[in-house]
This record gives structure tokens, C-alpha cells and sequence, in this order.
């Protein structure tokens, strides 16, 4: 579902619809190059989500500053571990000012300090009115996020409502 809302894939039949920009963190890595330092894949990364070159100059001290890796910022990627990847990928998407943030289970590859810092960012995010999709099986995560829950099994709707509501069902307590 992510890559379709992304336009990484297009359906099969039938449309999406979306209005204003996107962006996700469907795949770790996804608009970075390998041979490109931190600083490079920042502003190739950002120019993939829609900034300018003028607003990622901006946002560039708080970018490198969220993800803790100011030290390796001029290291190549490839050099990298996951862990320091995701907080570059997370923090470029993060503050990117996305309409519509599409986060799928990525969370769960950092530690925890920084789980806890990507959470609080997801929930600025959304209190500045900006939509979030997630897609997790962190059922307690997902209650500290959303507001609303669409469970979907098999590609069908099963439930669309409330999180608490989408969490019962989930969790067999309709």
C-alpha cells in the first residue's frame, strides 16, 4: 500500500489519489546513493522529497543534528551502518515538511533513544496538522501516534475508525 500512495508502484486497476507532498520512509536507503557522503545524500535525498536547494541549506545544521552522526556526515554511505543510515533517511524525511508522511515498520531498526526521538518527531509532525500512514504491528506505538485505524487483511478494508476501535479489532476484542 505505501509504494502505491509513494508512486513506487502504480496499481493494477483503478486510481490513488493525493494532494500535496509525500514522504516516506517505506525503505531504508530508498533516494540515497551508495558512493555519495552523508552531506551529499542529504541534499540528493531532500531534491527527491521536493525540497529546494535553498530550503534543505536551511534545515541542513538541524537535519545532521537529529540524526547524531554529525561526526560521518562526509563519510560515504556505504561506510555506514544501518542503524546511522536510518537516522539519516528518517531525519532528511522528517524535516522535509511532508503533507503526508508514509513510516512503515523502519522504526523498529534504531535503537531505542532514538525510536523514542523519532516518535516525538512523528507526533510534532502530526500536531502540525500533517497526515500520517503507518504501518506497524506495534499495536502500543500505533496508539501513542494515531487517532484513526484502517486494519486491512488481504487487501480488504476490515475496520476503519477510531485507533482504539482498530486496535480491538486487531486485538479480537470487537
Amino acid at each position: 500500500m505505501l509504494k502505491l500512495l509513494s508512486g513506487v508502484m502504480l496499481p493494477d486497476s483503478g486510481t490513488i489519489g493525493i494532494r500535496g507532498r509525500i514522504a516516506g520512509l517505506i525503505e531504508v536507503g530508498a533516494g540515497f546513493h551508495p558512493d555519495l557522503t552523508g552531506r551529499e545524500n542529504v541534499y540528493l535525498n531532500g531534491s527527491i522529497l521536493g525540497m529546494s536547494e535553498k530550503e534543505i541549506d536551511a534545515k541542513f545544521d538541524q537535519i545532521v543534528a537529529f540524526s547524531e552522526i554529525e561526526k560521518f556526515i562526509d563519510t560515504e554511505v556505504k561506510f555506514y551502518s544501518s542503524g546511522m543510515f536510518l537516522r539519516l533517511a528518517f531525519a532528511v524525511a522528517a524535516h522535509s515538511e511532508p503533507d503526508i508522511f508514509l513510516i512503515d515498520e523502519i522504526l523498529a531498526v534504531g535503537d531505542e533513544p532514538f525510536q523514542r526521538k523519532c516518535i516525538e518527531r512523528v507526533q510534532e509532525l502530526r500536531a502540525q496538522g500533517q497526515t500520517l500512514v503507518v504501518v506497524t504491528h506495534d499495536l502500543d506505538m500505533v496508539q501513542r501516534v494515531c487517532q484513526r485505524g484502517v486494519v486491512l487483511n488481504k487487501g480488504h478494508k476490515e475496520f476503519d475508525g477510531d485507533i482504539v476501535g482498530a486496535v480491538a479489532h486487531l486485538r479480537g476484542e470487537r
